[in-house]
């Protein structure tokens, strides 16, 4: 190691204004008064003010307070997807003092099971969509609350019926379902619009969300964000982009999930501190739905992934929009490719600023500069960050070698919950992360990813863990082990490859693809299933997955 070399590089930037807030419902608190008369969020052609999403959120806290016997510290389930009501549930939950669980929309039974049951979750709130999968596995859980949601009901009249009408009878978007103790979110805001809530005094080192990821292993697990570690993200997301966006000003796209802690973090927290009008859009897989949204909704910031990038420049509809105000466009959930990022620009006139970081991290670690980003890298670590590549055995490595990255700062997730044994080998006992990606530091001080240690596959920007495929695979009665790899795909990123050793020489591909849609969220399951007569193994018997991905150039189905 060159012995000039620092083992860790700072940002040069302290993190400022930390000092200024105890707990998030400081914050809400905050922006609330501030911007009362501003736009906070739209969904659908519906707008809520901030003293709106006050008020409901209050009225939410209030019931949960007054109506249940949730107490503080409890946590709440919210499988929502973006609509008005994220907002008003997430934070009237944190106002009463519970831990929110952000919970996807399109998980499957098996996964809800894990993922209530797991974080021990008294209340769910869910849209209606989704109620009958939550009857399914009600009584295999700890849940005691339940609120459905529709979703038009924070719409004014007449909008309200006529979207949940449509959603019900005519699209046929809500199976049956039968929970007879449930309250409709209209009812438990009414019963709460009767009280008003009792201030909780969280703070900074309470937990405010479990958000689940498999972390570096397969099993998901609730990273425990406090609410002091999302408002260093917050507060380091305003201080890097404080001198490009103006205050109580811009519009903001958030297509991707507010489940997602890249979207949590920037469009609910950040843009709500600085009294920003996020736009949100249900279902950005609609494309042509997304771009007449985005055609009547005048835009300075676009929060994204490559992926949609790549998708949005490949439509002419989008490229006859006016981008004349976009002022920022903001990549993160995944790598950013040059010719996407140069397709982006050719059609947009905007460059991308491409960030890094974890679930574990809140999400934001590193970040190029806005200024002067360069494509192809993570940029620098954020304010009050600090990063360290390291060796196989924990030693710094020195500029330009390559090596394991791990990140320090007030961002970085209290631990796992219930799990004491992974967060010690994810977090040492001074506070460095270990993320699992390999890096290495230019001579510049700009962090390049050039290979991942852990075997997570990233499938438009969400996680994939291969042992829980395997895992639902290995129960198929004619399969005698798999392996599954991500392999490079133009539209995702990385797509599933499945290798299967069959006891049944017959066994067709797709009926395993048929047999994962039962029990995995569609982005998990296989698009590539190859049959092998054996899978390459170790010498103690450990399957080989990296031989495997390095023979996946060019997949087979």
């Amino acid at each position: 190691m060159s012995e000039s070399f620092s083992p860790e590089l700072e940002t040069g930037a302290p993190l400022e204004g930390m000092e200024a807030f105890e707990s998030i419902n400081d914050i809400i608190a905050d922006a609330c008064r501030r911007f009362a008369d501003k736009p906070a969020f739209s969904c659908m052609g519906q707008t809520l003010r901030y003293r709106d999403i006050d008020r409901l959120s209050d009225h939410f806290a209030a019931w949960l307070q007054r109506e249940t016997d949730l107490v503080p510290g409890d946590r709440i389930a919210v499988q929502l997807p973006n609509v008005l009501q994220f907002p008003v549930v997430v934070f009237g939950a944190l106002k009463a003092g519970l831990v929110v669980v952000n919970t996807n929309p399109l998980y499957t039974e098996r996964e809800m099971r894990h993922q209530f049951s797991d974080a021990g979750a008294k209340a769910v709130v869910v849209l209606a969509n989704m109620a009958q999968k939550v009857e399914k596995v009600l009584d295999q859980t700890e849940i005691r609350h339940v609120v459905v949601t529709a979703m038009g009901d924070l719409h004014s009249w007449p909008k309200r019926p006529l979207i949940n009408f449509a959603v019900r009878h005519v699209k046929k978007l809500v199976p049956v379902y039968s929970l007879p103790r449930a309250k409709s979110l209209r009812e438990a805001l009414a019963a709460g619009g009767r009280h008003r809530p009792e201030p909780v005094a969280s703070r900074g080192d309470d937990v405010a969300v479990l958000q689940y990821t498999g972390g570096t292993t397969g099993v998901a697990k609730g990273a425990m964000l406090t609410h002091r570690n999302l408002i260093a993200n917050m507060l380091q997301t305003q201080q890097l982009l404080g001198d490009t966006l103006d205050e109580g000003a811009e519009t903001i796209i958030a297509p991707l999930p507010c489940y997602h802690i890249y979207t949590f973090t920037v469009n609910c927290l950040f843009a709500m501190t600085t009294g920003q009008h996020n736009v949100l859009i249900p279902n950005p897989r609609d494309i042509a739905g997304f771009v007449k949204t985005l055609s009547r909704t005048p835009f300075s910031v676009f929060v994204g992934l490559n992926t949609l990038f790549n998708a949005l420049c490949q439509r002419d509809d989008f490229k006859a929009l006016d981008f004349s105000g976009l002022k920022l466009t903001i990549s993160g959930g995944m790598a950013l490719t040059q010719v996407v990022a140069e397709r982006w620009r050719t059609t947009t006139g905007n460059g991308i600023v491409e960030g890094y970081g974890l679930t574990e991290t809140s999400p934001i670690a590193l970040v190029n500069p806005p200024a002067s980003p360069q494509i192809g890298t993570i940029g620098r670590p954020v304010p009050g960050t600090s990063v360290r590549i390291v060796d196989d055995e924990g030693r710094s490595v020195a500029r330009g070698e390559r090596g394991e990255l791990c990140v320090k700062g007030p961002q970085v997730m209290k631990g796992y919950w219930n799990r004491p044994d992974d967060t010690a080998k994810t977090i040492d006992e001074d506070g460095w992360l270990r993320t699992g990606d390999m890096a290495m530091v230019q001579p510049d001080g700009y962090v390049k990813i050039v290979d991942r240690k852990k075997d997570m596959i990233l499938v438009s920007g969400f996680n994939v863990y291969p042992n829980e495929i395997e895992e639902v695979v290995a129960g198929h009665p004619d399969v005698v082990e798999a392996a599954a790899v991500g392999v490079p795909d133009e539209e995702t990123g990385e797509a599933i490859k499945l290798f299967v050793v069959a006891r049944n020489d017959a066994l067709d591909p797709q009926v395993l693809r048929q047999w994962c849609k039962k029990e995995l969220t569609g982005y998990k399951v296989p698009k590539f299933v190859e049959l092998r007569d054996e899978l390459p193994k170790s010498n103690v018997g450990k399957v080989l997955r990296r031989e495997l991905r390095d023979e996946s150039a060019a997949p087979s189905t």
